[in-house]
């Protein structure tokens, strides 16, 4: 993905309107570190069937159990089905209802990569349950399979595994018995999602930096719009101005190096992420957007301090 530096025409003669001469050196753009932009399925919600208030001294311990196993207890739905799989959004602590049949096999299938530890069930008497895998690698999944021996049978299942804790209620019934149940898991999708941001925004503009040569010796002045840079450092050969999160969405403000005489001059700079890597070293250099009134952002390097 490539984001281009808004620089429109009529800002860049505005900003220019300098009684001196102004030379024009284009920008150059470097790409962003690709980012995969995850998408997360909308699947059902399950029903939350709140509890009924009742003072602890009324309620007897095993009425409260019951209310609470059946709020946490989530239930098929015709619109969680992809074909013959019920896809169950996972929830830590929630009971998922698995219904099986005598005669035929339920396939409980665990994420791709996903190590199971331990399977434990409350009646392995009456109810037959095994394991295998498909796929090899990183693509390895684990199938638990699942055959009740009768019908109207209860029991429950939890499955430990290297990532999360899976905990289920066996229901046989002599219906219709559900193929397969697996699970989408759009919260760690969304936390890998928002980690890879950060780390784009936080990463190194340049690979190679000698940390200890850098200088931070450079003042900040003029007006204090949203893009206003929170940081300006250089390596001896480059200045490096960064800038905050919300600059992806707003106009990137063109960079001017004002000279010995205040001559304004576009210079060599490319867009890293939500840095600009300027190519050389200046004195005084403006960040310079809009016409009436005009924003500018004034930036001073005052030494060589660390």
């Amino acid at each position: 993905m490539q984001r281009l530096i808004t620089v429109p025409f009529v800002a860049l003669l505005a900003a220019c309107a300098h009684k001196t001469e102004t030379t024009f050196i284009p920008a150059t753009l470097e790409p962003e570190p690709r980012i995969d932009v995850v998408d997360v399925p909308v699947l059902p919600k399950p029903e939350v069937r709140p509890l009924v208030a009742k003072a602890p001294d009324t309620a007897p311990p095993e009425a409260q159990v019951a209310a609470a196993l059946e709020q946490a207890t989530v239930t098929p739905t015709r619109d969680g089905f992809v074909q013959a799989v019920q896809v169950y959004p996972f929830m830590d602590g929630a009971l998922y209802t698995l219904y099986a049949a005598p005669g035929l096999v339920t396939d409980i299938m665990l994420e791709p990569g996903e190590t199971l530890i331990a399977v434990s069930a409350g009646d392995t008497v009456r109810w037959i349950i095994g394991d295998t895998t498909s796929g090899s690698g990183d693509h390895a999944r684990t199938h638990l399979l699942v055959k009740p021996t009768a019908a109207d049978l209860v029991t429950n299942l939890i499955v430990t595994t290297d990532r999360r804790v899976y905990r289920l209620d066996l229901k046989s019934v002599a219906g219709p018995a559900m193929a397969a149940v697996s699970w989408d898991y759009p919260r760690d999708r969304l936390l890998v999602l928002k980690a890879a941001r950060r780390q784009v925004a936080a990463s190194v503009v340049d690979g190679g930096l000698d940390i200890a040569s850098l200088s931070f010796a450079y003042t900040i002045s003029g007006d204090r719009p949203a893009w206003r840079p929170v940081r300006i450092f250089d390596d001896g050969g480059k200045v490096y101005i960064e800038f905050p999160e919300s600059l992806p969405t707003t106009a990137a403000p063109p960079l001017f190096i004002l000279g010995p005489k205040g001559r304004a001059e576009l210079v060599n700079y490319r867009l890293r992420g939500r840095h600009y890597v300027v190519d050389r070293l200046f004195e005084v250099a403006e960040l310079r957007l809009g016409e009436k009134p005009q924003t500018i952002v004034r930036i001073t390097r005052t030494g060589r301090g660390r």
